[in-house]
């Protein structure tokens, strides 16, 4: 049940903003951000009235029910239409706290997405290669734009680490119950008795945190320049343009280098760095609201097993909400990406609701 103030304070907060817009009190400033609050009450507007009216129009039907006097035929039409308002009475109170759930403000954020090597050698970075293709497919299909901010490459066209910037719209909310280590079953190509081997790569996914999100002192910077280099330690540059930037505070670190440019080096570190501090301070807020809850959608941490794709079987298995499909190619060409992650919104959801109870 949802108590009836919190019902009738979407109401009132509606009819407030009504007045407000059809003023000439508000200023440009705050105007879209009113209108906006205003729409989206707009949209929950009828189902918050009809929740109101729902006890006193069964307590009706109730009386024909009751009533000795009243005829069968009357009877039975009171009882389809109370267990009509019944239904419609669950759906209404399931949209309303959907609603009344608390709002992520990063989900509307574009999204930093880290990739990396994990346990598996060569087979791992191989992986980590396949992943960030895909996830470049499902970034061409939705008409994202993909920006490379770094990348260190390995043997055979494996990749150590890849970090990119995605920009669109909602990009963190469709990406971010993809952090987490991703697990890979399959037969390496230099394996010559056809034996299974599992490797796995890590993926951090972060809100792109702006100048306004979050504010870093120069003084809590440490930033030291060294010459940048290729794989195997061989000098691709002369100049000491690579960038190593220290956050002191929370000791963060990132390295940049793949710009010739220290200038630029040091733009894209601070934008990685900044983005890691703001999901650093986020997460720290959120374990302090779920002290007492764990997430059954999981927690985002690196090191917790999220995905298996199996090769050989042709299957991916999401261990989340134990969803497995038979369509690991399709996936793996971005097909069937919205797939996984509407299951996991929706999951995500019916657990928050779970709480509201």
């Amino acid at each position: 049940m949802i108590p009836t103030e919190k019902v009738r304070e979407i109401i009132s907060r509606h009819r407030f903003l009504e007045n407000k817009l059809s003023s000439d009190k508000v200023d440009k400033k705050n105007f879209a951000k009113i209108s906006k609050e205003y729409s989206d009450l707009n949209e929950i507007l009828i189902h918050a009235k009809q929740y109101l009216s729902f006890d006193k129009t069964a307590e009706d039907l109730e009386k024909i029910l009751n009533d000795n006097g009243s005829d069968k035929e009357m009877k039975d039409l009171a009882k389809i239409e109370l267990d009509d308002l019944n239904k419609k009475k669950l759906s209404d109170e399931k949209k309303l706290k959907l609603f009344l759930l608390p709002k992520d403000e990063a989900d509307k954020k574009n999204a930093i997405i880290e990739i990396r090597a994990g346990t598996g050698g060569l087979e791992a970075s191989l992986f980590a290669a396949d992943l960030f293709k895909m996830y470049e497919k499902v970034s061409h299909k939705k008409k994202w734009t993909l920006e490379l901010m770094s990348i260190s490459k390995s043997d055979a066209g494996g990749l150590k680490e890849v970090i990119a910037s995605i920009k669109g719209l909602n990009i963190y909310s469709s990406l971010k119950f993809e952090s987490g280590v991703h697990r890979v079953q399959r037969v390496p190509e230099t394996e010559t008795q056809g034996r299974v081997h599992t490797s796995a790569a890590t993926v951090a996914v972060l809100p792109e945190a702006e100048e306004v999100d979050v504010k870093i002192d120069d003084k809590d910077l440490r930033i030291d320049v060294f010459r940048s280099s290729g794989p195997g330690g061989q000098s691709v540059n002369t100049t000491d343009s690579a960038v190593r930037i220290t956050h002191i505070p929370s000791g963060i670190v990132v390295s940049q280098q793949d710009e010739k440019s220290q200038i630029r080096n040091k733009e894209k570190g601070l934008k990685i760095l900044r983005s890691r501090i703001y999901e650093f301070e986020r997460k720290k807020l959120e374990d302090a609201r779920s002290k007492d809850r764990k997430s059954k959608i999981g927690t985002g941490d690196r090191s917790e097993r999220i995905r298996t794709y199996n090769f050989p079987q042709g299957r991916v298995t999401d261990h989340r909400i134990n969803l497995t499909l038979h369509k690991l190619d399709e996936f793996m060409e971005g097909e069937i990406f919205d797939e996984i992650v509407d299951n996991l919104n929706l999951h995500a959801q019916e657990e928050e609701l779970k709480s509201l109870d």
